[in-house]
């Protein structure tokens, strides 16, 4: 037990650690890496139309200006607009170098990501120590040139005049610059990663503890004035020589992670390299943590500054926080791993309900969070206004929920087919199956007759109501096979015509499914050109195309064919006579069932009509025989067939022969 709750205190650790490289990149990635606004370019460009404006003017009155000025003020206007773009480029390229910092950071192994807070622990203290100390000097400095005395202080604990120091002077300000400057010091001491020698150690304190000591002293107020950068001088070089002293071991460190990285590549390939590291990193719970811990600083901020207001709801700050939690790109990635996680729980839910066993629900949670990050990136989620984004988020969640909708029908599909087929006599199932069917009916339905209710004909809307109705026919064909397939279970006699029934409605079905796809595509190709294209919807646009059109298609055409000519075959046999199966008196070696009507081989063998198509969907050859099961007028053909045959017997042979060998071996 302790070890357990050991193990879940540590992961827990290694999962808030990655945090904070997560909030560097956010707080980047929020002012656009550096580069200006929409708002600052349309700005600069009006400023740059005046300016234009007013350089026509000066060529215009040339006259009275001379060439001299007009050439440096030129000059100045170029020097500026230079200026800016370059600072421009700078700020850019500093926002990548940092984003790529807090990535590689975020992915250090957790020891050496604590070797990394530790010292920028240290470097945290150094500065909060000297912007302690530079508050506490300027405290006494004002105090010191107020009473126009440099030993006033020193005077007055001499006096014990304690009250005095403590009421009007600035007692209160060294006592708590001396307490915070002790604590900050064992800090450092204990967190820096120099060799830790004694003098060194007791140098560090007293460097820190100097300015403190310093101020009660008649010293120089220009002396007290720099006493901080000294007192920062020695921590600071400290934490230099551990950066020079260990570059060779960060270089080091780094270019074994990419050796690493490249044989594992080599060896298992780069899916294999991302699935590892998803899981060494805990990549889904370290976005969830970064995704609460940003909302909920987000909420402190709305109670903190407009609690109390009379435009403030708890609706509207909800509004604020769904409109704030996808405002960049990591905001999105951590929404997208609640999302998951919701949707996962979503699924066991369902499979609770359904009593079923693990198996494709547990994909839901994956599948939806890379569909509701699709989506975002193809909507432009990130970039839109904050009413639009909302508007936006609203029906990305739509769409989501209505595929979840199509993954719980997978869940219930199996189990309906199971429930039907192998004649299970528990009637609670059945009814929890139904009951989920008729959940999927009845939600979409409620939900199509709310959208066209309240919401205008648009793309949106034609694809939700798109996906909403393939819910209702899938769950429909769902239940028309179940219904067969129960009645043949508790049918005496075999059902020849089941299996035409079943492909019947299962054609229906893919031919229904197979229209939409095409009707999502031109609604697709629709929005891409006249609402809002971008490389990601064309890029999702073929790949819908290809599998979901052309896959489809092909597919359904080679089952198609492969029905059509079973058929043809099966039509080529002779039927067989109710007086030969009544001196036959035999079942049928495929099924096992009561032959009432079968069709006779060249080999002379009786099967169902319906089993043997199915058995030609494998093969060719008779299955007790392996004789070829129709007749071909090509001679050349029967020859090569019997050839075949002929070898296909010789080498089953001689792996009997070889099997029997390696069992005496062995024996």
């Amino acid at each position: 037990m302790d070890s357990s709750i050991q193990e879940r205190f540590l992961g827990f650790i290694d999962v808030i650690i990655r945090v904070p490289p997560l909030f560097i990149i956010d707080a980047l990635l929020r002012i656009g890496l550096g580069l200006p606004s929409e708002d600052v370019v349309l700005e600069s460009t009006e400023q740059g139309f005046k300016i234009s404006n007013v350089l026509d003017s000066t060529v215009n009155t040339m006259a009275s200006v001379t060439s001299n000025s007009f050439l440096i003020e030129l000059f100045d206007f170029g020097h500026l607009a230079y200026k800016m773009y370059f600072m421009i480029i700078l700020k850019f390229l500093c926002c990548c170098l940092g984003c790529i910092a807090a990535l590689c950071t975020f992915m250090l192994w957790t020891k050496h990501l604590i070797v990394v807070y530790l010292y920028l622990m240290s470097m945290g203290v150094i500065v909060l120590s000297h912007w302690s100390n530079v508050s506490t000097m300027k405290a006494i400095i004002a105090y010191v040139s107020t009473h126009e005395s440099t030993t006033r202080i020193l005077d007055d604990i001499l006096c014990f005049n304690i009250k005095y120091i403590l009421n009007e002077g600035p007692g209160f300000v060294l006592i708590e610059n001396y307490i915070l400057q002790c604590l900050l010091a064992s800090i450092f001491c204990y967190t820096h990663l120099a060799p830790k020698h004694p003098i060194l150690q007791k140098l560090l304190i007293l460097s820190f503890m100097a300015p403190s000591i310093l101020a009660i002293y008649p010293l120089p107020t220009q002396f007290l004035h720099h006493a901080p950068v000294f007192a920062a001088l020695l921590p600071m070089a400290v934490c230099n020589f551990v950066f020079w002293y260990n570059g060779i071991t960060i270089l080091k460190t780094v270019y074994m992670g990419y050796q690493h990285a490249r044989n594992f590549i080599n060896n298992y390939g780069l899916s294999a390299l991302a699935e590892t590291e998803w899981i060494r990193l805990n990549v889904p719970c370290v976005l969830r943590t970064f995704w609460m811990l940003r909302v909920g600083g987000q909420v402190i901020h709305i109670l903190v500054n407009h609690y109390g207001e009379e435009t403030f709801t708890y609706f509207v700050m909800i509004k604020t926080l769904l409109i704030n939690g996808c405002e960049t790109l990591t905001a999105v990635l951590g929404m997208t791993s609640i999302i998951s996680f919701i949707c996962h729980y979503i699924g066991c839910f369902f499979q609770w309900v359904l009593l079923a066993e693990d198996g494709d629900e547990t994909s839901i949670g994956t599948v939806s969070a890379i569909l509701f990050y699709m989506l975002a990136l193809q909507t432009g989620l990130t970039s839109l206004d904050r009413d639009k984004r909302l508007v936006r988020l609203c029906r990305n969640f739509c769409l989501l929920f209505t595929a979840v909708l199509h993954f719980v029908h997978n869940i219930v599909n199996p189990l309906l087919m199971s429930l039907s087929a192998s004649h299970n006599p528990a009637l609670h199932r059945h009814i929890r199956a139904l009951a989920v069917c008729a959940f999927l009916i009845l939600f979409p339905v409620s939900l199509l007759v709310y959208l066209w209710s309240h919401f205008t004909v648009s793309t949106w809307l034609l694809a939700v109501s798109v996906f909403n109705i393939e819910v209702i026919e899938k769950v429909l064909v769902s239940l028309a096979i179940y219904s067969l397939f129960l009645i043949d279970a508790y049918r005496s006699v075999f059902w020849e015509q089941l299996d035409d029934c079943v492909y019947i409605i299962r054609s229906f079905g893919n031919t229904v499914e197979f229209a939409f796809g095409i009707i999502l595509f031109f609604n697709g190709f629709w929005i891409l050109v006249f609402e809002s294209g971008g490389a990601i919807r064309a890029i999702m646009m073929c790949i819908h195309a290809y599998l979901n059109i052309w896959c489809e298609a092909k597919a359904g055409w080679s089952v198609f064919m492969k029905r059509r000519t079973a058929v043809n075959k099966i039509n080529s046999l002779p039927e067989a006579k109710a007086e030969q199966l009544e001196m036959l008196n035999d079942v049928c070696a495929i099924c096992y069932q009561e032959m009432r009507s079968a069709k006779i081989t060249r080999c002379n063998h009786y099967f169902h009509g319906v089993c043997l198509r199915k058995w030609l969907y494998v093969q060719d050859r008779c299955p007790l025989c392996l004789d070829i099961l129709y007749k071909v007028e090509n001679t050349q053909t029967n020859k090569a067939n019997n050839e075949v045959i002929a070898v296909e017997q010789e080498a089953r042979s001689n792996s009997e022969n070889n099997v029997f060998q390696r069992v005496n071996e062995d024996r």
